[in-house]
C-alpha cells in the first residue's frame, strides 16, 4: 500500500515530472512506427525477391509484434528518464520483461508452427505435418520460454521440476487413456507409415483418406466426404492398409464373361486390345505397366471368364476407370459379335418305365 499512495501522491501532485518520460515515449513510439513501415517493405521485397515461402513466413512473423516490442522500448526509456522510486521502478521493469518474453515466445511459436508446416508440405521425405506436430513443436517454445523467464526472475525451477516428477506419476495414472493417445499419436505421425493424404483401411473397416492427427485422435475423409474419428490409441493397435504406400499406385482387375461357345483366343485378344487402348486414353489408368489379359477362372457352369489386369494411378482412380472400361468393353464385344451368357441348365426327362 505504501508505493500504491507513493505513486498516488507523484500523479496527483508532481504530474509535471511526467511530462519528459512521456514525451520520451511519444518519441519512440513516433520512431518505431516509421521503422515498422520501412521494415516491412524490407522484408517484404525481400520475400518478393527470393520467392520463398519462408522468406514470407518470416517477415510476417517479424511485423506482427514489432509495435510491442517499440512500445517496450519507449515505456523502458521512459522510466529511465522518470523519478519515479526504485520500487515502483523495479516493479514496471519486471512488467516490461513479462511482457518481452511473452511477444518474443508468440512470435516464435507462430513462426515455428508456419516453418514446420511449410518443411513438411514442400520437402521430399519430410515428417507429416500434422496438428499433432505444431502442437509438440510450439509447446516446446513455450516450455523453454518459460523456463528462461523464470530464471531472469530469480526463481528456482529446481523444486517445480521435483514436485513435477512427484505430481507425474498420480497425473500419468489419472490421465491414461489421454497418454496413449497422445503417444500413439505422435508414434503414428513420425513413424511415417501413415501419412496426411494417404487413403488407409482399417481391419474394423473403417477407410478414407488422412486430414489430420492431433493429440488424441485421427481424423479420416471418408469417400461419402465424411469424417471418422478414430482414438490414437486404436489406430496404433489396427491393421492397416496404406494404399499410398510404397507407392500411390494399385493393381485392379475386373471379370469379364462370355457365352460359352466362343472362341477363347479371339476373346483374348480382343480385350486385349480393348484395354490397352483404355490404358493410352481413360484418365487414372497407367499404361505402363501394360495391362494383362488372363482366361481365369476359366470355364464355368455356363460361361467363359475372363480377367482383366490393369494399374490405376491411386485408390480414387478405381471406380471410374472400371466405369469407362466395363462400357468400352462391352460395346467391343457387341461389335465383334461375342455374346453375353445367360444361365443355362440342361433337363433330362424319362419317361415312365425308364431306368
Amino acid at each position: 500500500m505504501g508505493g500504491m499512495d507513493t505513486m498516488r501522491n507523484l500523479v496527483l501532485h508532481h504530474w509535471q515530472q511526467f511530462i519528459g518520460p512521456v514525451c520520451v515515449l511519444l518519441i519512440v513510439l513516433a520512431a518505431g512506427y516509421a521503422s515498422k513501415r520501412l521494415l516491412v517493405r524490407v522484408l517484404h521485397g525481400w520475400a518478393t525477391r527470393s520467392k520463398g515461402q519462408p522468406a514470407s513466413i518470416v517477415a510476417n512473423a517479424i511485423a506482427g509484434p514489432f509495435m510491442i516490442w517499440v512500445l517496450i522500448l519507449g515505456a523502458h526509456l521512459a522510466l529511465q528518464s522518470s523519478d519515479l522510486p526504485a520500487r515502483a521502478t523495479s516493479l514496471v521493469g519486471r512488467i516490461l520483461l513479462v511482457l518481452w518474453i511473452w511477444s518474443l515466445t508468440v512470435m516464435l511459436s507462430r513462426l515455428v508452427g508456419d516453418l514446420i508446416r511449410f518443411h513438411g508440405a514442400g520437402v521430399p521425405g519430410a515428417l507429416p505435418v500434422t496438428t499433432l506436430t505444431q502442437t509438440l513443436a510450439q509447446l516446446a517454445v513455450v516450455i523453454l520460454a518459460l523456463m528462461v523467464l523464470l530464471n531472469l526472475l530469480g526463481i528456482s525451477i529446481t523444486p517445480i521440476l521435483t514436485a513435477l516428477g512427484v505430481g507425474g506419476l498420480a497425473v500419468a495414472l489419472a490421465l491414461q487413456d489421454t497418454l496413449s493417445n497422445l503417444f500413439a499419436g505422435f508414434y503414428v505421425a513420425v513413424a511415417g507409415q501413415v501419412r496426411l493424404g494417404d487413403y488407409i483401411r482399417l481391419n474394423t473397416g473403417e477407410e478414407g483418406y488422412i486430414s489430420d492427427i492431433t493429440w488424441r485422435s485421427t481424423t479420416l475423409r471418408a469417400s461419402s466426404n465424411n469424417l471418422i474419428i478414430i482414438p490414437n490409441n486404436k489406430l496404433g493397435q489396427a491393421i492397416v492398409t496404406n494404399f499410398n504406400l510404397p507407392e500411390k499406385r494399385i493393381g485392379v482387375s475386373i471379370q469379364v464373361a462370355v457365352a460359352t461357345d466362343s472362341d477363347p483366343e479371339r476373346v483374348e485378344q480382343v480385350l486385349l486390345e480393348e484395354t490397352l487402348r483404355a490404358a493410352g486414353e481413360v484418365s487414372g489408368m497407367l499404361p505402363e505397366p501394360a495391362p494383362s489379359v488372363l482366361f481365369d477362372p476359366g470355364a464355368g457352369d455356363w460361361s467363359l471368364s475372363f480377367t482383366l489386369n490393369y494399374q490405376v494411378r491411386e485408390f480414387a482412380d478405381q471406380a471410374r476407370v472400371r466405369h469407362e472400361l466395363r462400357k468400352r468393353v462391352l460395346r467391343r464385344l457387341r461389335k465383334e459379335g461375342i455374346e453375353m451368357p445367360f444361365p443355362t441348365r440342361t433337363v433330362y426327362v424319362r419317361g415312365a418305365g425308364q431306368p
